[in-house]
């Protein structure tokens, strides 16, 4: 199976434009993402996918990079386009502000796609401060570990448990937070992008709803994974401290 690994990355970021660009450890945030995804084995090339040309012009120096749309509503509508003109049968959406995304998540995202539609990962809630954070996504999977709902909000609701603590809810349940990495098998992306914003998509401000509320099966994957993203300037710091920390 050939899996394209394809990053969506836009100049204009509300609290952080030109984002894609910004230095860290001496180097563009894109290219930190890049050659982290270089590392995963189950991606048979890495692309960036862009609206602005000076990001394009950047990541010539170490990835293929192309042009699309700068109108698209999301970045699986901006690596569709890409996926339209590429020779493949699945494609990796990896987030391009996350300088530190461990390759062997996107392996273990990838690999599912050999017998799923659609696949994503998931990783236990520890810190009871993401435990009603809605910025934090949670996940509930069934007994064959695909979702049966993605949500801004807590859950499950534990009735019995409600009026507990957090960290005595967290021990009575292993409750899952959403890794934003989605692997699609090429066709099914691409059918994905023709339907409509759902309703529940349009409530949660969640893109992956709109797979389950048509029909599309999410294998879910969990990985012992914290993802560390670059939101704001003042992430910068906190990231290069990682990287050297690392070395």
């Amino acid at each position: 199976m050939k899996v394209l690994g394809i990053i969506p990355a836009r100049y204009a970021s509300t609290r952080f434009p030109g984002k894609p660009l910004a230095r860290i450890a001496g180097k563009p945030l894109i290219q930190h993402v890049v050659e982290r995804c270089q590392q995963a084995r189950a991606l048979a090339e890495v692309i960036v996918a862009t609206d602005d040309t000076s990001i394009w012009e950047v990541a010539q120096g170490f990835c293929r990079a192309e042009m699309t749309a700068p109108n698209h509503p999301s970045g699986s509508d901006r690596i569709a386009e890409v996926a339209a003109r590429c020779a493949a049968d699945a494609v990796v959406n990896i987030q391009g502000d996350e300088p530190l995304i461990d390759p062997a998540v996107i392996d273990a995202v990838a690999q599912r796609l050999e017998r799923e539609e659609m696949s994503t990962a998931a990783t236990p809630i520890t810190d009871p401060g993401e435990y009603e954070n809605p910025n934090v996504v949670k996940v509930v999977v069934n007994v064959q570990g695909r979702a049966l709902y993605f949500s801004r909000r807590t859950i499950p609701y534990l009735r019995e448990a409600a009026s507990r603590s957090v960290d005595e809810q967290l021990a009575a349940f292993p409750f899952l937070k959403h890794v934003g990495i989605y692997g699609y098998r090429r066709e099914t992306l691409l059918r994905l992008v023709k339907f409509p914003v759902s309703p529940l998509e349009a409530a949660e401000k969640l893109e992956q709803l709109r797979a389950l509320e048509n029909g599309i099966a999410i294998a879910v994957v969990k990985v012992d994974y914290e993802s560390v993203g670059v939101d704001v300037p003042a992430d910068i710091a906190r990231v290069e401290r990682l990287l050297e920390a690392s070395q």
